[in-house]
């Protein structure tokens, strides 16, 4: 009978032991998940050390040729008004002055330093793609950010060229803008190529052109003033895809 209540004793010390280390194997394996999934989620939100500098050299060469071409756009877009002064298209030319008031507003902003070891671009991950004539492009939310707003200075730009036309009694030709040459209204210098920027401008400028010569909402519509180009359109202009 002792015999008997020593291995009893024995036996349950055994289950109760297995299960107390197999609890313990438990929690420590979920913890080792854990730090594996901190792991992998800090590594989706971080940018290494390498990328950082090599985004930081192309911020500064973007910003720098950008800084040259604006410079020489300036000046022929003063020409370009001048020009259609001569030609008495009184309102293409008000619309032309407006648009070099404001390229010489982006060479003010342009001349302003940036900390790039504090650029939010420079430090997030990609997490978008998107497709220009067949050459697929990374970037992140600041990137698509940049994109979204060049289909609208598009859009914008365009309607406004579309009605100067339109009052000056000429044809409808939304490439001899030359807003739509340019392409550049409302680019920094930043987070995408510039050539990026001027494709998607230009797809907005074209419908907006359409909008404002025929007087009309066909591609946006208007809240206080304010022309916006349709969302469900923009979404496809833009194409942009999640990495995720």
């Amino acid at each position: 009978m002792k015999r008997t209540r020593i291995l009893g004793a024995a036996v349950l010390f055994l289950v109760v032991g297995s299960g107390a280390v197999a609890h313990a194997q438990g929690r420590g394996q979920a913890r080792g998940q854990q730090r594996q999934d901190d792991k992998d989620k800090k590594s989706d939100t971080q940018v290494s050390q390498q990328e950082q500098e090599r985004r930081t050299h192309e911020e500064q060469a973007r910003a720098a040729a950008y800084k040259q071409r604006l410079d020489e756009q300036v000046r022929a877009a003063q020409q370009q008004q001048a020009q259609l002064n001569d030609q008495r298209r009184v309102a293409q030319a008000r619309a032309q002055e407006q648009y070099a008031a404001d390229l010489r507003e982006q060479q003010q902003r342009l001349a302003a330093q940036r900390d790039y070891s504090r650029d939010p671009y420079v430090n997030s991950p990609h997490t978008y793609r998107y497709n220009i004539n067949g050459n697929t492009r990374q970037t992140n939310q600041y990137g698509a950010d940049v994109l979204r707003h060049a289909v609208n200075n598009g859009y914008q730009q365009g309607i406004r060229a579309g009605q100067a036309d339109r009052e000056d009694h000429r044809r409808s030709s939304y490439r001899s803008s030359f807003a739509y040459r340019d392409a550049n209204f409302g680019y920094g210098g930043n987070y995408v190529d510039q050539s990026d920027y001027n494709y998607y401008f230009r797809e907005g400028f074209r419908r907006g052109y359409d909008d404002g010569f025929n007087s009309r909402s066909q591609y946006g519509n208007s809240s206080n003033g304010n022309p916006t180009i349709l969302g469900s359109l923009l979404l496809s202009i833009l194409g942009l895809q999640s990495n995720r």
